[in-house]
């Protein structure tokens, strides 16, 4: 997950971190060589079509970035077998645009190229195209169907041996190409790979249907899991086989030599986020009486501030008014919620601090809690074993195909995934140790379209 300010929300105050990297295309260009010789996937280009003021102080990484495919064809040239994950908002698109941009994508990249659909979560990015409200769920997700039907129909505009090589010499049999169809013959994947995200009934629906890489982001993994399941699930009932369409959760990974100093990394990470003044809670309500057991992470700008009045939900215990640095108390696992007592489990997993030793130093604070309930993804915290064992118990037990990784602040965060976290994996036999192949549908394991065609015929 390429944010070249790092997808913790403060990973560009670390001192070891980029602040300035999101336009530096050197920059850019080496993180995607360094990822390739790690033998990764993908780099995964997001993007948002407003730029939220909130996310000055949640995720200054997002507030303004390059255009994805203007950065992508960059990444192409310095690269040559990484995929290339690019957003399309389909609310705000044109698909014979998009189907054109994606295939020249996969050209100058020799079959690299992925298409990540989105429907567009920011209702302000109505008036940037000039529309007057946004779309609801099932108004974008119904487009979005259509959309993506149509720009696979475009991809097939040229048949297979429209455009042929006899001795050396090209020849154009202009019968194989469908009118008004795509400007540009078959690109080397004909079909790039398609992902999506999402968790509401429309988006399961349309990633069984059309995805072959779902994202997903929950932390518990018994929840993962059952997503996992789920979504197969639906490919199978729409005739796919489960194994084509793989599931990628996002995982915060931070990784040290040594457990005490990936913690120490965590902790620095987390001390240095802007927290807020605690909300004054409505008359007749305390904090906690919000609490649910889908409790959802904070994201992006939206959601509530980052102080005990939001533990204090998550919990479903008022903790508010404590010293952020005060020791909290082992009876608050009684009086917690279900959420409350996950939360918990979350920080002493992360930090190694739970609510009973006997030294102080090892104990959960009241700051934990906030940075807790303001995580945005699963993550792990360790040594290169500790990190390796946590991915490996995600993929063996059924939650995960792969990882959608973020790293917290670059380089840094990257230069220690690859240089401790992938050679374990490696030991371990779980991971490539070279690619299988010169296009992305090879790292997936995925059939090429035009032979299974040929193959049919």
């Amino acid at each position: 997950m390429f944010w070249a300010t790092g997808t913790h929300s403060a990973g560009w105050r670390h001192p070891a971190a980029r602040a300035d990297g999101a336009f530096d295309i050197a920059f850019i260009q080496q993180t995607c060589r360094d990822a390739e010789a790690s033998c990764f996937d993908f780099i995964f280009l997001g993007d948002r079509l407003v730029a939220d003021p909130a996310l000055a102080r949640t995720n200054p990484g997002q507030m303004a970035r390059l255009e994805p495919f203007v950065a992508a064809s960059a990444i192409a040239a310095a690269t040559e077998r990484v995929g290339i994950v690019v957003t399309t908002n389909t609310t705000y698109s044109d698909p014979f645009t998009v189907a054109r941009m994606l295939s020249s994508l996969d050209h100058l990249s020799a079959g690299r190229a992925s298409w990540n659909v989105v429907t567009g979560a920011d209702p302000a990015a109505a008036l940037n195209f000039s529309r007057t409200a946004h779309w609801d769920n099932e108004a974008r997700y119904a487009h979005a169907e259509t959309f993506t039907r149509t720009v696979r129909s475009l991809w097939d505009a040229w048949g297979p041996d429209a455009l042929t090589d006899d001795d050396g010499k090209l020849a154009l049999h202009a019968r194989q190409i469908r009118a008004g169809g795509s400007a540009l013959p078959r690109s080397p994947q004909h079909h790039p790979i398609i992902l999506h995200a999402g968790t509401s009934e429309r988006s399961l629906d349309f990633g069984a249907r059309h995805a072959d890489v779902i994202f997903t982001g929950d932390a518990r993994f018994d929840v993962a899991r059952d997503f996992y399941r789920e979504v197969k699930a639906r490919a199978a009932a729409y005739g796919r086989n489960p194994d084509d369409l793989k599931v990628v959760p996002g995982l915060t990974v931070i990784a040290e030599p040594t457990t005490e100093a990936a913690v120490s990394t965590y902790d620095t990470l987390n001390r240095l986020l802007t927290l807020d003044p605690e909300d004054p809670a409505p008359e007749g309500t305390h904090a906690g009486d919000a609490a649910a057991a889908d409790f959802q992470y904070v994201g992006m700008g939206r959601g509530a501030s980052r102080n005990l009045s939001l533990a204090s939900d998550v919990l479903g215990v008022d903790v508010r008014g404590h010293a952020y640095d005060a020791l909290v108390p082992a009876d608050i696992a009684d009086r917690a919620s279900e959420r409350g007592r996950q939360i918990l489990a979350y920080i002493t997993r992360l930090t190694r601090r739970d609510l009973v030793a006997a030294d102080p130093a090892r104990r959960i604070t009241y700051l934990d809690l906030i940075h807790a309930s303001i995580a945005q993804s699963s993550a792990v915290v360790g040594n290169p074993a500790e990190v390796a064992d946590y991915m490996q118990w995600w993929f063996e037990e059924g939650a995960a195909d792969g990882f959608n990784v973020f790293m917290p602040f670059l380089p840094y965060a990257m230069d220690r995934f690859r240089t401790l976290v992938v050679p374990e994996l490696q030991r371990r036999g779980i991971y490539r140790q070279r690619y299988g192949g010169p296009r992305l549908r090879d790292h997936f394991n995925l059939q090429h379209l035009p032979a299974r065609e040929r193959a049919a015929a």
